[in-house]
């Protein structure tokens, strides 16, 4: 277990950063996992994103509302995005914020890490909207890597996520680099139900099509 190894307070990472640690009750978390796994054996199944250059990435994904592929938004919607998803996206913006800022999300990806997954340093740069990120963890704790808008280098600062953990970043920090190069496993919350990590990343992509 890594508990201790960094703080578990309130924090703004940088600015316009906000990590929030335990704002989903367990019994919430139990139902976002539920509706994971019932999102999975819907019309898009959980897959490796196969990049440009031929690369496989090591978690498994899934797409509700507008669908991202490498490097782009689809204009075809095979699952709508619940609408109380996109409820719980405005309430994490306000309790980062104070105010959800009329946060309207139009799609939502669904990571899956499993044995040896992480997840490389990269921007979301493909959204026309400045809204912010919504970024909820569920299951095994991570090692969220959040660095700079410049590149993928340093400076960074390396924040453990839970689960039920909710990190918001917009402003300055929405075209920051981030990533997960860690994952420990076996430290989720039996209660759960899960073994590996999931992540629910919210976007407004401020695409008309």
């Amino acid at each position: 277990m890594t508990e201790g190894l960094f703080p578990r307070e309130r924090a703004e990472v940088a600015p316009g950063a906000v990590h929030v640690p335990d704002w989903l009750p367990v019994a919430r978390q139990r139902e976002l996992v539920e509706a994971c796994r019932e999102w999975g054996r819907g019309p898009v199944p959980y897959e490796r994103t196969v990049l440009p250059g031929g690369g496989v990435m090591s978690v498994r994904s899934l797409c509700l509302g507008r669908r991202w592929v490498p490097y782009r938004y689809l204009g075809a919607v095979a699952v709508a995005l619940p609408e109380w998803l996109a409820a719980l996206g405005r309430a994490a913006v306000a309790e980062a914020y104070g105010d959800d800022g009329g946060f309207a999300p139009d799609t939502a990806l669904v990571n899956f890490y499993g044995a040896g997954a992480r997840m490389g340093m990269h921007q979301d740069r493909e959204e026309r909207s400045a809204a912010p990120v919504v970024s909820l963890s569920l299951g095994d704790r991570c090692v969220f890597r959040f660095g700079n808008a410049e590149g993928r280098g340093r400076p960074w600062t390396d924040v453990e996520l839970a689960s039920g953990d909710l990190f918001v970043f917009g402003g300055p920090s929405r075209r920051a680099f981030h990533g997960v190069p860690t994952v420990f496993p076996g430290t989720a919350d039996p209660a759960l139900g899960l073994n590996g990590r999931l992540n629910i990343t919210l976007r407004e992509t401020g695409l008309s099509f």
